[in-house]
């Protein structure tokens, strides 16, 4: 099958080459974003495969569809930047990969709160500059520490599994109860008293309209004093202006990011050479306390090999007719 891939660096093209060994599909890189601006790319191709921060909202669906494109690929497990209702009344099929290694996501998570703790990253610095004081570097034990994980899909039980393994304390939240963290000893409470008993907060929820600024001014008011947030699922699940008012209060001790709502600007591309013109994003930056990693999550061998995999399998059960397991269709979210 012809298929576009669009928003590719030269590592998506390694391991799509890799897993199309065969050459069981005919595959397009191109390096722009898909946008408006940009769909014309697609033209003539019957399948069309976007990341992350490509637009597909109605009018590209719209554009995509009058070009042929019959089948959207997602190279990613969220769908949340797809119009799915849009998609369906104009007959196109998405697929996903839903579970390319919830190992990746999850062992980053972890990462995050144990440099930002230590303060890794600093003294990684002060080291360089041969200052070898230990003022400005102390952290606290994990083991015995409460945290509160707000998701236990893949990843957020698996952040589980880790952070049992520390002594922690777990709670969590979730509209669908995980009886596998149940066996490991978390504990499913409300929100609200996550958000008052957790020392830890990390999100592992999708991004639908329910949880769109999850994180907002009111949620933090509930929070400990000092605590620490991660979020290594999607940038709009936080309300940065908040979060940024909460770092300067004190009401956030550390904050760790792989996603920031506004990224589709910034991740992925060298920008050192640039003045970065996010206001909000800059300021994050000036926080001593604020650890950010650009959407890197995700980026292991295994998780990388498994997307590559996956979506010319789901390329493969298109063209030949087959079930689509990993379809998403606007009925399944709505319902």
């Amino acid at each position: 099958m012809r298929v576009a891939l669009f928003s590719t660096k030269p590592y998506d093209q390694t391991f799509f080459q890799a897993a199309n060994a065969t050459d069981r599909h005919e595959i397009v890189f191109f390096e722009p974003h898909l946008n408006l601006n940009t769909v014309m790319l697609a033209a003539g191709f019957p399948a069309i495969c976007p990341f992350v921060n490509d637009q597909l909202d109605r009018p590209v669906l719209e554009a995509l569809r009058r070009q042929g494109t019959r089948l959207i690929a997602l190279r990613s497990a969220g769908f949340n930047h797809v119009d799915l209702i849009a998609a369906r009344d104009l007959g196109l099929t998405v697929v996903r990969v839903p579970a390319y290694s919830p190992h990746a996501v999850a062992e980053h998570t972890v990462a995050l709160m144990l440099s930002l703790n230590r303060k890794i990253h600093r003294a990684y610095a002060r080291v360089r500059e041969g200052n070898f004081a230990l003022e400005g570097l102390l952290g606290f034990d994990f083991h015995g520490r409460t945290v509160g994980i707000i998701g236990t899909g893949k990843i957020g039980s698996v952040v589980a599994q880790i952070l049992s393994g520390f002594g922690c304390r777990l709670l969590a939240y979730d509209l669908f109860p995980n009886e596998g963290c149940r066996k490991l000893g978390v504990e499913y409470v409300s929100l609200a008293d996550l958000y008052a008993q957790s020392h830890v907060v990390t999100l592992h929820c999708p991004l639908t309209p329910e949880t769109h600024h999850l994180i907002d001014a009111k949620a933090l008011e509930q929070m400990r004093r000092g605590v620490m947030l991660i979020n290594t699922g999607r940038g709009a699940l936080i309300d940065t202006a908040a979060v940024i008012a909460a770092l300067k209060s004190g009401k956030i001790g550390t904050l760790g990011l792989d996603v920031y709502e506004e990224e589709a600007d910034l991740f992925f591309e060298d920008l050192s050479n640039r003045v970065i013109q996010d206001d909000l994003f800059s300021r994050l930056l000036t926080f001593p306390n604020v650890l950010i990693t650009g959407h890197q999550g995700f980026f292991t061998q295994e998780a990388m090999e498994r997307i590559a995999e996956t979506t010319l399998g789901n390329l493969s059960d298109f063209e030949q007719g087959r079930a689509l397991v990993n379809e998403v269709r606007a009925e399944q979210v709505l319902r």
